[in-house]
């Protein structure tokens, strides 16, 4: 069996992030494939919330090495505040000493035929970059989302390491690697010489974890489908910027205040927001409170289980993030239910909803588009013409299949690495 050392900072037990998902089912798939997967992530000290509900889903006999690493903004600050410099690219720069030693360590004992590393921890490319240097193991960056981007991030130095890094992985590594096509074609634009090197390979869902057995354990919080009112689900971080809600609470006070629609025809949960204080005080500013639910997270098998047993699922994305699809659409495609997207049309999340046969998209920012759009939506779900995601979208859209593409992405990276070394040699 090959084997791939994979670098990963999202890995549980860190808790409050889909990106672990990505990782996780890598892991879970590769070895059916004939690829053992060795973990490098970081002590969880790193992380600033642990939940162990996802350890017990590592496979056993799962190699996994975890290196010292703090928190610049936890760990090292003095009275808030902490030098900039100690928290570039990003705050787990710390992670590299120990990793890279532990990640030569794992090499030495276990000869892994490829490297992998996983943004959005800048860390973990730089990580890759020096074992990859260091012993010429092929390499696959795995960006997943655009890192540096016209205002992000807005520090310029931080801008300029993220340019440096980025650039060095478009250098080093066999692949780089996008979950979306607009993200791709972005880096294909920024790096034209590397444009054959730039691959789409999208997150997905696991089709193990929405078995009857593995949900039946976990009840769904709140009333079930089809009661009234149409219970909406947002599941997952609301960031600030990105996913604004402001035009959606707008829209809800307009609504209610025409008598188009009121609280009792429609309640919308949002679940492990993050940001709960400043949903309520945007809702409460704009008269939307009675619309609103906020409701604490939740393990991540209740989770699905509360997608599939709401009666529509919301997702917020704004147009500044149009080469990025949250990771969550997959499994929402997979639950069954009717989405709304709040979001840019011409965004990648509004594109992979409309290969599924969806077509509630308004943009995040219209109250427009949104106060059209919410009242259909409600009579459509009241008289059971909402929606649905296609079957066949949903299928392909599974880890397997992903983790399928990975390894051919592996075994080309590795071929191509055998033949370059031989042309060395010769």
């Amino acid at each position: 069996m090959k084997r791939i050392l994979m670098i990963a900072y999202h890995f549980p037990p860190l808790a409050g992030s889909s990106g672990i998902q990505r990782t996780l089912r890598f892991v879970q798939h590769l070895p059916a494939l004939g690829w053992q997967p060795l973990v490098l992530s970081t002590d969880p000290r790193a992380y600033e919330k642990t939940s162990d509900d996802l350890l017990a889903e590592v496979p056993v006999g799962t190699v996994v090495r975890r290196a010292f690493a703090l928190d610049t903004a936890r760990h090292l600050q003095l009275a808030g505040r902490y030098l900039g410099w100690m928290a570039r690219p990003d705050r787990w720069i710390s992670w590299k000493f120990d990793a890279v030693r532990e990640g030569l360590k794992l090499i030495e004992e276990f000869k892994p035929n490829a490297i992998w590393s996983t943004y959005p921890i800048a860390t973990a490319h730089v990580i890759a970059s020096a074992l990859h240097r260091k012993t010429g193991i092929p390499w696959i960056a795995d960006f997943r989302d655009p890192m540096a981007q016209h205002d992000y991030p807005v520090d310029p130095r931080t801008k300029q390491r993220y340019l440096d890094i980025e650039a060095d992985a478009v250098r080093q590594a066999r692949y780089c690697v996008f979950t979306t096509p607009s993200a791709a074609r972005m880096y294909q634009q920024r790096y034209p010489a590397a444009a054959g090197r730039m691959v789409v390979l999208e997150n997905g869902y696991d089709e193990e974890s929405f078995s009857p057995a593995a949900l039946a354990p976990h009840e769904a919080s709140g009333p079930a489908a089809g009661t009234q009112p149409l219970l909406m689900l947002h599941s997952g971080i609301v960031y600030p910027l990105e996913r604004d809600p402001t035009q959606l609470f707008i829209a809800l006070a307009r609504l209610r205040s025409e008598g188009t629609l009121g609280p009792a025809e429609l309640r919308i949960r949002f679940r492990a927001s993050v940001h709960d204080d400043l949903l309520r005080q945007l809702a409460q500013t704009h008269g939307a409170q009675d619309f609103i639910e906020l409701s604490p997270a939740i393990p991540y098998r209740e989770a699905l289980a509360e997608m599939m047993a709401a009666d529509v699922l919301l997702v917020m994305q704004a147009s500044n993030c149009n080469a990025q699809i949250p990771a969550k659409i997959y499994e929402y495609l997979r639950a069954g239910k009717p989405i709304l997207a709040l979001t840019d049309p011409e965004g990648d999340t509004a594109g992979v909803l409309r290969s599924a046969g969806l077509n509630d998209v308004a943009r995040l920012d219209s109250v427009e588009e949104i106060a059209a759009l919410l009242p259909a939506l409600v009579r459509d779900w009241r008289e059971g013409k909402a929606v649905l995601p296609q079957t066949l979208a949903v299928q392909q859209a599974s880890r397997h299949g992903r983790s399928q593409a990975l390894v051919a992405l592996l075994e080309q990276a590795t071929t191509a690495g055998i033949v370059a070394a031989s042309q060395r040699q010769d």
